[in-house]
């Protein structure tokens, strides 16, 4: 997190600003619009602070902040102010504190990642259309449509089971057909005739969910979107959020609906894009780590706390949309593909299907790069995969003045000399740095020998030891400067040694060694973003020739609209999963040795 004025005085506090990954030293008693406008970020407040528009709406995640106002308890409900919202304009920070600031009240939106592989369309669809004319009469619809379907000799398709469309005031008028949305030979939905049977693929990813709306029949993307996983606020990685379900009565029912209201806002505003309603969504696909995968299905994650790290089920997992407490078509199941271990989920699983689409390579890694990365390698018939602890270094997290990919964020680096040059989201002014600019940054000054294989700065000058400035006080957003430090350092060469590390044990296991490899696929948000030049200097990757790597964006997400649309591809997936050989690192012999050669740059 990036701490402006990081060394706080007697009189100071820290201010966590979430899901930005932002931190903030400010004096006591700071009004938390001030303190979010220090840190270089926008939010709405058309009022300018005055306390009359609302538009500036945070929620208190944890510490203390002065009391309500007389103006908050006029512009606030009661069920606002219970679950700690709070205006920027109005409260003022009395101790450390955590915020968490909701995409309506930003100005300006994270960089989220959420174009992925374009597949090829399997003609094979779970929900089926079937247009059909009820027969004349004054008996209920669904014996009407049965008295039909025997004419067109399809009795054993039961409408008895068909939820019948409310959208848009629909009435169905004697002689005109209708059309029947199947699910394995029952009745689903009963829809105006000709109407697009839609459904729904969810990425749920650690940081960023990603969804998109599909049409069935075509297997088109009508929309797509992402937005911030608000889960972040309870920890930025699932350990501590498993932990939190621990220690806090009704923390995993408060996890399962912070996520389940999320993916319901994301849905709507697909569905605002596309125009038609969240209740015609008749199918939806949700993948994620093991677990997100869980806290989604409102399944126990205590067994994923500890070792062995044991899922509660790995099997694929069908559930009616309402029982998680998705508001769509009445009829509508939540599909969770299968999982393969504690912290190979379901993402991965959706992710290897998809990239197998694009590889006829007989030799293949597959990296999906996050918070959790796993790691697939394919050889000789035999997958073998495992999951690497790389941390959230790569979305900017336990980075001194990193933050995640927001306008202002630093994403390239380039040292030419003594002049650094940099690039930052949206071209904003710097504000801080993210998991690419880390990266790049570190390539560079190894590069320049600033650095030693250690990580140490090998510069004479003491000040020069501690710190390296990117961008001065006098360029940055801030007004502070923009430096990387050591510790820095330290965390990018854990975080990719634990990939390099994974990666050479899987081969290690295979018995190969790394030039064997064919293909090399690359995915996730960061995976997309990364400067692969950067990666192979450092040795995150072992080094192999460029046109060996893949960079294939959020193929998870693409996995997912394959599961949506295909029976097939569902079967694929158990496949999958029920082949894969998992190796647990924690308990490899030699891993420590592999993980300490790994550090090295």
């Amino acid at each position: 997190m990036p701490a402006i004025n990081p060394s706080p005085s007697e009189n100071q506090i820290r201010i966590d600003l979430e899901p930005l990954g932002l931190r903030i030293a400010v004096e006591a008693g700071t009004a938390l619009i001030e303190a979010i406008r220090q840190a270089g970020v926008e939010i709405n407040a058309v009022c300018n602070g005055n306390g009359t528009c609302g538009a500036c709406q945070v929620r208190l995640i944890q510490g203390a902040l002065s009391p309500l106002t007389s103006i908050e308890t006029g512009l606030l409900t009661p069920g606002e102010q219970t679950a700690g919202i709070r205006l920027a304009c109005q409260a003022r920070a009395l101790d450390d504190c955590r915020v968490e600031i909701p995409p309506e009240t930003l100005a300006t939106r994270q960089r989220l990642q959420v174009e992925g592989l374009r597949l090829p369309f399997r003609e094979d669809p779970l929900i089926t259309a079937l247009d059909v004319t009820p027969a004349d009469g004054n008996a209920p619809l669904s014996e009407r449509l049965r008295s039909a379907l025997r004419h067109m000799d399809r009795a054993e398709v039961d409408p008895s089971t068909a939820w019948i469309s409310d959208a848009d005031g629909l009435k169905f008028q004697d002689g005109e057909p209708v059309r029947l949305a199947l699910r394995r030979g029952e009745g689903l939905a009963i829809l105006p005739a000709g109407a697009p049977l839609i459904g729904a693929a969810v990425d749920m990813g650690t940081t960023k969910l990603a969804a998109y709306l599909v049409d069935l029949t075509s297997g088109e993307v009508l929309a797509r979107g992402g937005i911030l996983n608000p889960q972040i606020a309870y920890g930025e990685d699932v350990i501590n959020r498993i932990a939190y379900t621990l220690l806090h009565p009704g923390g995993l029912e408060l996890l399962q609906t912070r996520l389940i209201d999320a993916v319901q806002g994301l849905l709507a505003d697909l569905c605002s894009q596309a125009a038609v309603s969240p209740r015609q969504i008749l199918d939806v696909v949700l993948v994620g780590n093991t677990a997100i995968h869980h806290l989604a299905a409102g399944l126990p994650v205590e067994s994923l706390g500890t070792a062995p790290y044991l899922p509660a089920v790995t099997e694929p997992l069908e559930i009616p949309a309402r029982q998680i407490g998705l508001s769509i078509a009445p009829n509508a199941n939540g599909y969770f593909p299968p999982n393969i271990a504690g912290f190979v989920g379901a993402d991965h699983v959706a992710m290897l299907l998809a990239a197998r689409e694009v590889t006829s390579s007989s030799t293949v890694l597959a990296i999906d790069i996050g918070t959790n990365t796993e790691v697939s390698l394919f050889h000789a018939g035999q997958h073998y995969c495992c999951s690497c602890a790389s941390g959230p270094a790569f979305e900017g997290a336990h980075i001194h003045q990193g933050m995640r990919a927001a306008p202002g964020a630093i994403e390239r680096v380039r040292l030419e000399g003594d002049r650094v040059w940099v690039q930052t989201v949206g071209n904003a002014p710097a504000v801080g740095i993210c998991g690419s600019g880390v990266l790049d940054a570190v390539a560079e000054l190894r590069r320049q020998e600033r650095i030693d294989s250690r990580g140490v700065f090998t510069s004479s000058s003491e000040k020069a030891r501690r710190a390296f400035i990117l961008v001065p006080a006098g360029q940055s957003g801030n007004r502070a400067d923009i430096v990387l430090t050591r510790k820095d350092i330290n965390e990018i060469q854990l975080a990719k040694g634990a990939i390099r590390s994974g990666i050479d044990i899987l081969l290690e296991t295979a018995g190969i060694p790394a030039d064997r490899v064919d293909q090399i696929i690359i995915a996730g948000a960061f995976g997309t973003y990364l400067n692969l030049e950067s990666a192979l200097r450092i040795g995150m990757f072992p080094a192999l020739p460029l046109q060996r790597f893949t960079q294939v964006g959020n193929a998870a997400g693409a996995g997912a609209c394959l599961l949506l649309a295909s029976a097939s591809a569902r079967q694929s997936a158990r496949e999958i999963a029920s082949k894969a050989h998992y190796v647990e690192l924690t308990t490899y012999a030699g891993y420590v040795d592999h993980f300490s050669r790994a550090l090295s740059l």
